[in-house]
């Protein structure tokens, strides 16, 4: 029995490319070479083969790729630690829900860009019991996840970097969140 070849489409080739490309071998084999793709057979009365008419398709282009985000400046961080440079504003979200958390700390960094503010303080707490927490009650929550919601798209063009803060500011319990300038005809 004669197994079927399935001829990969042009999209298809690209993205096992790209695949291909970020794949890294075992030690002592290597990535095969792709074999050559053959060419569908022209149509009668056309000039250009079917897979050529097809590619023809608008193809969705990827979106712009997110601007990193870069650690604290190790001077910025030794006057903070030092307490010779404060944060331009501070955020305390302690005792709120998640989606609370989120619209505010949205609200908050994009009011803290819009007045030219380059470095302020998160405060998320550590995450310790509380009264009403049973023994299945997860704590610490917001400590997780607002690294998590900083690193997102939507938050990219305003954050440039961040990471924990210095104990005296709340250690692991708070993020130091260094601010990209806002740029000149942006509105806030």
């Amino acid at each position: 029995m004669r197994r079927r070849v399935r001829i990969l489409s042009a999209e298809e080739q690209r993205l096992w490319a790209e695949v291909a490309r970020r794949t890294v071998p075992l030690p002592g084999r290597e990535i095969p070479e792709a074999p050559p793709t053959p060419q569908p057979p022209a149509e009668s009365g056309s000039a250009q083969p079917k897979a050529i008419r097809d590619d023809r398709v608008a193809r969705v282009q990827a979106p712009p790729a997110l601007p990193p985000l870069a650690p604290l400046e190790r001077r910025t961080r030794l006057k903070l630690r030092r307490g010779t440079e404060r944060p331009d504003a501070v955020l305390d979200l302690h005792g709120m829900r998640q989606d609370q958390a989120h619209a505010v700390l949205i609200g908050f960094l994009r009011r803290a860009q819009g007045e030219g503010r380059s470095l302020v303080l998160v405060v998320t707490g550590k995450g310790g019991a509380s009264a009403g927490e049973g023994p299945f009650e997860e704590r610490g929550v917001l400590r997780r996840v607002v690294p998590h919601w900083l690193r997102l798209a939507d938050l990219r063009s305003l954050v440039l970097g961040f990471e924990e803060a210095s104990p005296h500011h709340g250690g692991s319990g708070a993020l130091y969140v260094r601010l990209r300038r806002r740029h000149a005809g942006s509105r806030a």
